[in-house]
C-alpha cells in the first residue's frame, strides 16, 4: 500500500475546482452535502486502500482542527 499523497498532485487544481463549485450550483444545503457524501464515498471506492483512507480521515480532521476559525 502506497501512502496518503499529501503534496501537490492535482492535475489542473484551479479546474477541478471550478468544476466542484459548478457542480454545487442550484442545490440545496443538504442536496450539497448528499452531493458531497456520495463524492467522497465514489473517490473512497477508487482508492480503496483502507490504511491510505485511513490516513486521509486522520489528515483532514487535524487540518479541520487547525483551520483558521475552528
Amino acid at each position: 500500500t502506497m501512502p496518503l499523497i499529501t503534496a501537490p498532485h492535482l492535475e489542473s487544481p484551479d479546474d477541478f475546482y471550478a468544476d466542484l463549485i459548478a457542480a454545487h450550483d442550484g442545490l440545496s444545503e443538504d442536496e450539497s452535502h448528499a452531493f458531497n457524501a456520495r463524492l467522497v464515498l465514489l473517490l473512497a471506492n477508487h482508492v480503496g486502500s483502507l490504511d491510505v483512507l485511513r490516513e486521509a480521515l486522520a489528515a483532514a480532521r487535524d487540518g479541520a482542527r487547525q483551520a483558521p476559525g475552528s
